[in-house]
């Protein structure tokens, strides 16, 4: 079976929608960042099922699957690995951490210090580390996803600017609708479910994806209206700092790669807008507003017109 066959792709997602119940968007998000080969930030509230989207990710496409929970007294090498001294040997020997997963969850990142969280940064920008003036290659594919408390809650250090935009996206799964939470109540429990949930993809797979997503094809037209929208958020009265570069081309891969899961070759306007909450969300800092009711009202500012609706 093809890898970009819709019944693939839609039992891929059929499988993570059976352990994380009436999040259909917000699971074919988090899909997507994983395609397009980016890092995923989750942030939201304590219980509401980021942990297990995490672990559905990871076990769906059969992906090693690593966590470890973020505290204030956790080292960078708690992380990365330390170089250990044999005494048999008399040499330094390099162990491995738990970064060197193909999914890595970091769990309540910004519980740790700044110190801490910026041990992520190359590996998630160079998949790499470097240890004692020797770099060490991570495994492939490799993904972080990042939980994070809001910051008004106790114990937690915000994320720099520079931190923020390492992810691709930052989503959030919000409260359960009443018919999902009865369903819960009732005893449907996710932490069960994932028990018994079988990879739909291997490696392979989503290697293969991930080279299909720079092939999706945008025109001309659909290439300037996201060229308006990446003005607006500059320009705009109400946006102090908008989308960077780096920024821009992050809504261009995210939008390629939310078309190949909608089994398109081509890039819509409905792909741009679906992706660029989540996308510019985190990246937007406003004079009033913030992060996504932000992005919401740069995004209803730029009109579609003359941005193609064919290949």
């Amino acid at each position: 079976m093809s890898v970009t066959s819709p019944q693939l792709l839609n039992a891929t997602l059929d499988a993570l929608n059976q352990v994380i119940l009436g999040k259909a968007h917000t699971v074919r998000l988090a899909l997507t960042c994983l395609v397009a080969g980016g890092h995923l930030l989750l942030e939201d509230l304590p219980g509401m099922g980021k942990t297990t989207l995490a672990h559905a990710l990871a076990q769906v496409c059969g992906l090693a699957y690593k966590r470890v929970q973020f505290t204030s007294d956790l080292l960078p090498a708690d992380l990365i690995g330390a170089s250990i001294f044999d005494p048999k040997t008399t040499t330094f020997h390099f162990h491995q951490g738990p970064l060197f997963s193909q999914v890595f969850l970091a769990d309540e990142l910004n519980r740790a210090t700044p110190k801490a969280q910026s041990a992520l940064l190359e590996a998630m920008e160079e998949k790499q580390i470097s240890v004692d003036g020797k770099t060490y290659p991570l495994p492939q594919p490799f993904f972080v996803i990042a939980t994070q408390n809001p910051q008004a809650q106790l114990g937690t250090f915000n994320l720099p600017e520079s931190q923020l935009d390492r992810f691709l996206l930052r989503i959030s799964l919000g409260y359960p609708d009443p018919a999902v939470e009865r369903e819960m109540l009732a005893g449907r429990n996710g932490r069960q479910l994932l028990a018994k949930l079988q990879p739909v993809l291997n490696m392979e797979h989503l290697r293969a994806l991930q080279q299909l997503v720079p092939q999706i094809k945008m025109t001309d037209a659909l290439l300037d209206y996201i060229q308006r929208l990446i003005a607006c958020t500059r320009q705009h009265e109400r946006c102090q700092v908008g989308l960077s570069p780096r920024g821009a081309l992050a809504l261009v891969r995210a939008a390629q790669s939310w078309a190949l899961l909608q089994g398109r070759s081509y890039v819509l306007p409905e792909d741009v807008q679906a992706v660029f909450v989540a996308v510019a969300g985190h990246r937007l800092i406003g004079r009033h507003e913030q992060g996504e009711p932000l992005a919401r009202l740069l995004l209803a500012q730029v009109d579609v017109v003359g941005a193609s609706r064919a290949a």
